[in-house]
C-alpha cells in the first residue's frame, strides 16, 4: 500500500516580516482547508495511507474531521517539541515507513528542515510561508493528485520529479547546516527574531536559484541572472558601497536598491570563503549559524539536494499515460475533434 507523508508547519507564515514588512498571514485554518483538498486528490489518485506530523493545532486531525474519505491515516509517534525539531523526526520517520512522497506546507525554512531528514523521498512543497521560492503556489487538489501519482509509481520519479542543488556551510572542513535556496552573510550577530530582512548589514548573498519573479535575497540575483531550480549551479554576491545598483524585491512589499561589487557562479562541488568575521549565516530567510572571529568558513554547492516533484510535469506525464480517463473511453483516439 502506498503511504503519503503530510508536514503541515503551524508556525509558518507568521514571523516578524508581519510587523516589518507588508507579508500575509496564512492561519491555521487555510492550512486546515489545504489539506483537506490535498485528501481529496489522493484519494482519487489512489492513495488510501497517510501519516502525519503531530502538531499543536492538529491541522491534518482538523482537515480529516467530517471528511468522507477511504483514508487511513496514521498519527507519527514521537515526543513534539512545537519547532523545527518535529518537521525533522517527522521526515526522518516517513523516510525509514517508506513513503512515496512528503506533502509540506510551510516556507522555505519549513522545506529547509524537512530536506535534512526526508532522505531520498520526493518533496511536494506547499507555499504558506513567508519567503515561498522554493514552494509552490498551486492547488491542494492538483497537488494531491501529483504527489499520489508520484507515490503510487503510476509517474515515475524519473518522469515527475528532480533533484535540487543545495548549500552547505562548512565550518572547519565540517557541515553545520544546509540551505536550500539562500544563505546569507550578516555583520549583525545578533540573532534576535531569527528572520533577515535588511540589507545594510550583509556582507555576501549566496544562492541555487534565483529570478527576477522571486521574492527575497533570491531576487537580487535574479536582477544578474536567473538560476532555474534545477540547475547544478549557484551564484555568489559581494555587497558593497562601490557596486553595482540593483532594484529588488527583498520582502513583502519592501523593493531596496542593493550595491553588488561582485558576482560569480559556483559549479556542483565548488565551495567559496565566507570573507567576513565574526557574523551570522542566514539560511532560507532565518539566522541559524555562527561564525565566530578567526574560524575558517565557507559555502559549498552541493549536488544532494532533495528531490522534488514537479507539479506541472507529473501531471502531464499522467495525461500521456492516460492516468485520467476511464476504462469506456481510455483511448483518445476514440474520441471525435472537429
Amino acid at each position: 500500500m502506498s503511504l503519503i507523508g503530510i508536514i503541515a508547519n503551524p508556525a509558518s507564515g507568521k514571523d516578524i516580516r508581519r510587523l516589518v514588512a507588508y507579508s500575509s498571514v496564512v492561519d491555521n485554518q487555510e492550512k486546515i482547508r489545504v489539506v483537506r483538498r490535498v485528501l481529496m486528490g489522493l484519494q482519487a489518485a489512489s492513495i488510501h495511507h497517510i501519516a502525519y506530523m503531530p502538531d499543536y493545532h492538529g491541522i491534518v486531525e482538523r482537515a480529516l474531521d467530517g471528511l468522507h474519505a477511504d483514508l487511513s491515516a496514521e498519527r507519527l509517534q514521537f515526543e513534539v517539541k512545537a519547532d523545527q525539531r518535529d518537521s525533522i523526526k517527522a521526515a526522518q520517520l516517513l523516510a525509514q515507513q517508506g513513503a512515496g512522497c512528503i506533502v509540506t506546507l510551510g516556507g522555505d525554512g519549513t522545506n529547509r528542515v524537512v530536506a535534512k531528514g526526508a532522505g531520498q523521498v520526493p518533496i511536494l512543497p506547499l507555499s504558506t510561508g513567508t519567503n515561498n521560492v522554493f514552494p509552490y503556489m498551486v492547488e491542494g487538489t492538483v497537488a494531491g493528485l501529483a504527489a499520489g501519482l508520484i507515490g503510487t509509481g503510476k509517474v515515475s520519479r524519473e518522469e515527475g520529479t528532480f533533484q535540487s542543488t543545495r548549500l552547505e556551510v562548512v565550518i572547519e572542513n565540517k557541515v553545520a547546516d544546509i540551505a536550500l535556496v539562500d544563505a546569507v552573510v550578516s555583520a549583525d550577530v545578533f540573532i534576535g527574531s531569527r528572520a533577515i530582512w535588511k540589507t545594510d548589514k550583509i556582507r555576501q548573498i549566496f544562492l541555487n536559484r534565483s529570478s527576477p519573479a522571486n521574492i527575497g535575497f533570491s531576487s537580487i540575483g535574479g536582477m544578474l541572472r536567473s538560476i532555474a531550480p534545477d540547475e547544478p549551479f549557484s551564484m555568489a554576491l559581494e555587497l558593497g558601497k562601490n557596486g553595482l545598483s540593483v532594484t529588488a524585491p527583498i520582502a513583502p512589499g519592501i523593493i531596496e536598491d542593493v550595491l553588488i561589487e561582485n558576482m560569480q557562479l559556483m559549479a556542483a562541488g565548488e565551495e567559496m570563503d565566507i570573507t567576513f568575521s565574526p557574523c551570522v549565516v542566514a539560511l532560507d530567510g532565518e539566522r541559524e549559524v555562527e561564525i565566530k572571529k578567526g574560524q575558517k568558513a565557507t559555502i559549498r554547492l552541493s549536488a544532494d539536494g532533495p528531490f522534488v516533484v514537479d507539479v506541472s510535469r507529473t501531471m502531464a506525464f499522467a495525461v500521456n499515460k492516460e492516468n485520467f480517463f476511464s476504462s469506456s473511453i481510455n483511448k483518445r483516439s476514440r474520441l471525435k475533434t472537429n
